[in-house]
């Protein structure tokens, strides 16, 4: 698997998996439950994981859809 996003926006993470799961790829929330943790304040950023052969095109739905991604 590899990173697609990583963020400390919830609502960025639930609209990529919406635009991710309308194309059919399979994509995994990582660090969910960090915040216990950090003591709920949203300072550790969560991670969408994606499966390596969807990674090219999960990117290119994510950049149509001006989201901030970071260079690889």
């Amino acid at each position: 698997m590899k990173q697609l996003l990583r963020t400390t926006d919830p609502t960025q993470i639930v609209y990529a998996k919406a635009l991710l799961s309308g194309e059919d790829i399979d994509c995994f929330e990582m660090d969910v439950h960090m915040s216990v943790l950090e003591g709920s304040i949203g300072i550790l950023p969560r991670r969408l994981m994606v499966r390596d052969e969807d990674f090219a095109q999960a990117r290119r739905i994510l950049k149509d859809n001006d989201f901030e991604l970071e260079d690889l």
